[in-house]
C-alpha cells in the first residue's frame, strides 16, 4: 500500500474502526514519513517514544470555538513552563499514594456495577458492558476524586464524551457543534460549582484547586475551570475505552482470561499488554519548532506537523514479536497507550488500576460470560473504544 494510499483510509470511516493495517503500511516505507507539505506521521515504536520526549515538539493548538478554547487553557495543551506550573498543580491528585488509596473504593463501585450485570442479565438478556460497566466505573471513581455529586454523574459523561470530539483529527475550520456546546455547559458548570464551593472545606481535588487559586497558587480563573474539566476527560474516557476494549479482547481469549480470573495478581501484566494491543489512544499530534532527525527516519522539518499514532507504535513488529497476537506474558511491555514525556498521560496510574481492579473481578464473577452479539466500534480516530459491547453475563 502507497503512503498516500494508507493516509486516505486511516482517513475513512473503515481505518478509523480498524487502522492497523494501514499502521503497518505505513511502518513499512519508514518509522517516521511524509504525508505531505510539512506534514509527517510516525507509527515506529523507537521514533514515536524519543518525539514525544523531545522539547523541540509541542502539543498544538486548535481552530477558534468553545471546545477549542476551553481545551487550549488547560494542561492538555499547554508548554514549556507553563506546563510545568500547572501540572504541578494538579498532579498530586494522581500521585502512586493517592491513586493506590482509591483501590478498595474502586473495589466496591465494581463490585456494585457486578452485582447490577447480574440482575441484568440474569435471564439471559444481552446487556451493554460498555454503557452497564465500562463507562460507570470510572466516571464514578473521578466524580468521586473530584467531589462531583453522584446525581450528575451521567450528564458529566454525556458532556464530557461530546467535548472529546475536539481532540479528533479534522480538516482546519471544520466546526464540531455538539463539541462547542458541551464546552459551554462544562464550563458553566465548573464556574458555578466554584462559586459554590468556596469557603467550604473538603479533601478533594476540587476543593484543593479552588483553595490554590485563592490562595495566589498560581492557577487563573480560567485555567481553574478548564483544569477541572480535562481533568474530568483524564479520569474517565480513557479508561473506559481501556475496560471495553479489555474486554473484548479477553472475551475472545477465554482460556487467558481463565487464568487471570483465578490469579488475580496476573492483572498488571494483562493490563500492560491489552493497552499495547488495543490502545485506548490511538494518537496525538505535535508541532515541531526545529528541524528534527530521528534515526532511520525522514528528517523532521522545522514549522511541521506531526501525527503520532501511539497505537502503531505498539504493534511495531521491531519492538514486539508478532505483534497482533494477544499475549499477556510478554517481557517489558512498556506501552506507548499514555505518551511519554512532558505530557505522559496524568490519569495513567488510575485507569491502570481500575482495570486491574475490574477485569479479574469480572472474569471470576462470570466464568460464562461470552459475546452476546456483533460489537459496534465508535467511528474516532483519536479514542479507540466500542460504541457498545453486547455481553450475555451467563450468570
Amino acid at each position: 500500500m502507497l503512503i498516500s494510499e494508507a493516509a486516505r483510509f486511516l482517513a475513512s470511516s473503515e481505518g478509523r474502526r480498524n487502522p492497523y493495517p494501514a499502521y503497518a503500511a505505513l511502518r513499512a516505507h519508514g518509522p517516521v514519513v511524509r504525508l505531505g507539505a510539512n506534514f509527517y506521521a510516525a507509527t515506529g515504536y523507537d521514533a514515536i517514544n524519543a518525539l514525544l520526549r523531545d522539547p523541540r515538539l509541542r502539543v498544538m493548538g486548535w481552530p477558534e470555538g468553545p471546545a477549542s478554547r476551553l481545551i487550549a487553557d488547560s494542561l492538555l495543551k499547554a508548554n514549556g513552563a507553563e506546563h510545568i506550573r500547572v501540572r504541578r498543580l494538579t498532579a498530586v491528585a494522581f500521585s502512586p499514594g493517592r491513586v493506590e488509596a482509591l483501590r478498595e473504593a474502586i473495589t466496591v463501585e465494581a463490585t456494585k456495577l457486578a452485582a447490577y450485570l447480574a440482575c441484568l442479565g440474569g435471564s439471559g438478556e444481552v446487556v451493554d458492558f460498555m454503557d452497564e460497566f465500562a463507562y460507570p466505573l470510572p466516571i464514578r471513581v473521578i466524580c468521586a476524586l473530584l467531589g462531583l455529586p453522584a446525581a450528575e454523574q451521567q450528564w458529566l459523561r454525556e458532556r464530557a464524551h461530546e467535548l472529546t470530539e475536539v481532540l479528533e483529527p479534522r480538516p482546519p475550520g471544520e466546526h464540531t457543534a455538539a463539541a462547542d456546546r458541551a464546552a459551554i455547559e462544562l464550563e458553566s458548570y465548573f464556574n458555578d460549582l466554584v462559586r459554590r464551593r468556596r469557603g467550604m472545606r473538603g479533601d478533594d481535588l476540587t476543593g484543593a484547586l479552588i483553595a490554590t487559586h485563592d490562595a495566589g497558587g498560581g492557577l487563573s480563573t480560567r485555567e481553574l475551570s478548564s483544569n477541572l474539566v480535562s481533568l474530568l476527560l483524564a479520569g474517565f474516557e480513557t479508561t473506559a475505552n481501556l475496560i471495553g476494549n479489555g474486554m473484548g479482547v479477553l472475551l475472545d481469549h477465554r482460556g487467558l482470561a481463565s487464568r487471570l480470573a483465578a490469579d488475580s495478581g496476573l492483572a498488571d501484566a494483562y493490563v500492560e499488554e491489552l493497552l499495547r494491543l488495543e490502545s485506548p489512544l490511538q494518537l496525538t499530534s505535535r508541532w515541531a519548532t526545529e528541524e528534527v532527525d530521528i534515526e532511520g527516519a525522514d528528517r523532521i522539518e522545522a514549522n511541521s506537523h506531526v501525527m503520532v499514532f501511539l497505537g502503531a507504535g505498539n504493534r511495531d513488529p521491531g519492538r514486539f514479536p508478532d505483534p497482533d497476537r494477544f499475549d499477556p506474558f510478554r517481557r517489558s511491555v512498556q506501552p506507548l497507550s499514555f505518551g511519554a514525556g512532558a505530557h505522559y498521560c496524568l490519569g495513567a496510574a488510575l485507569a491502570r488500576l481500575e482495570a486491574r481492579v475490574a477485569f479479574p473481578l469480572l472474569l471470576a464473577r462470570f466464568p460464562a460470560m461470552v459475546r452476546g452479539g456483533e460489537a459496534v466500534r465508535r467511528d474516532r480516530s483519536t479514542f479507540r473504544g466500542y460504541a457498545n459491547l453486547p455481553i450475555f453475563t451467563g450468570s
